[in-house]
């Protein structure tokens, strides 16, 4: 027997549950990861509580993780029992000692990355690439806006924005996580919870405004971001943290200078395996040369068994960067 985290309803973190199951042999294809480290993130709430509802319940929950290989599915080349490897694309059920993950999500996890670092960093670093080197490509100098500077994500921008010599303008919502920021690279901050964010931008950029900004917060920050943005500018929104944008005039986006707006997400770019390693090998480059740094506040480390207080802690935005469950901690 084995635990996991499992819900058999949608709704707060209270749904959470810490059962006993028996894992399976992996499927054609397919190998078993033994986790050793578990990602949470953002979306993983948007799941649990039903905003993207899980094809069945019960349902398991999470899809990062970085462990060792324990079993190898039939027909599964590149990879063998004891390789350390870490995944971000898998099917619900992360959250568990075992899972079993096809072998196309699955990435060799250098020995100069550990465990923690690999299930704090993979989904948020592939998504950054994806970010500021894909949908929008980032130039040196260039000033942006990013909001949640502070958050997993954010933290990650803003260090691989210095190593490419741009200019990270970060939305924070304290001025401790203002600080964190530019600790981390960040060029600017921008403390929401007392500045007007749209002028503010303006202000950093000698009243141009920007050519990108990246939103993951959503409703909250809608117009901000449609008002910080040059003439034909583009709003990459990746998330819905505050809730989803909806309702929307199109008429707007004429009105405020023919802006564009785009909604990716990580499938949409990652899609074979060549083009995970190619991400991956980038991310991991940046962190084994101190580009990007991972370390995560031992206080946002949790035994598997308090998924629920780290989804609490996570939607109260007390956390700072990436968190993380360990199995058998």
């Amino acid at each position: 027997m084995a635990k996991r985290i499992q819900f058999s309803e949608t709704g707060g973190p209270e749904v959470l549950q810490y059962v006993d199951y028996t894992p399976q042999d992996p499927a054609a294809g397919e190998v078993q990861v033994e986790n050793k480290a578990i990602g949470i993130n953002y979306l993983d709430t948007y799941i649990r509580s039903g905003l993207y509802a899980p094809t069945q319940l019960p349902s398991g929950l999470g899809t990062e993780a970085a462990g060792v290989v324990t079993k190898v599915g039939a027909g599964v080349s590149g990879v063998k029992v004891g390789d350390r490897v870490v995944y971000a694309q898998s099917s619900l059920g992360a959250y568990s000692e075992y899972h079993n993950v096809s072998a196309d999500r699955i990435a060799h996890l250098p020995n100069a990355v550990s465990f923690e670092q690999g299930a704090a960093s993979f989904l948020k670093g592939l998504t950054v690439h994806y970010l500021l080197r894909q949908t929008y490509e980032i130039q040196p100098n260039e000033k942006f806006l990013f909001h949640a500077a502070a958050g997993g994500v954010g933290l990650i921008a803003s260090q691989w924005s210095k190593a490419l010599g741009a200019k990270l303008i970060g939305t924070v919502g304290s001025d401790e996580k203002a600080e964190r920021a530019k600790q981390a690279g960040a060029w600017a901050t921008i403390n929401y919870q007392h500045e007007d964010i749209a002028k503010r931008v303006e202000e950093l950029t000698d009243g141009e405004r920007v050519a990108v900004v990246y939103d993951s917060v959503g409703k909250n920050t809608w117009l901000d971001s449609l008002n910080s943005l040059k003439r034909r500018g583009l709003l990459v929104s990746f998330g819905n943290a505050s809730g989803a944008v909806t309702g929307i005039d199109l008429g707007i986006l004429n009105q405020k200078g023919s802006l564009y707006v785009t909604r990716p997400s990580l499938n949409g770019y990652i899609t074979t395996h060549q083009e995970l390693v190619t991400a991956s090998n980038e991310l991991f480059s940046l962190i084994a040369s101190g580009a990007i740094k991972v370390d995560v506040d031992e206080k946002q480390k949790f035994p598997l068994s308090e998924a629920q207080r780290a989804h609490e802690m996570l939607q109260s935005r007390a956390t700072q960067g990436s968190s993380l469950l360990i199995p058998g901690k």
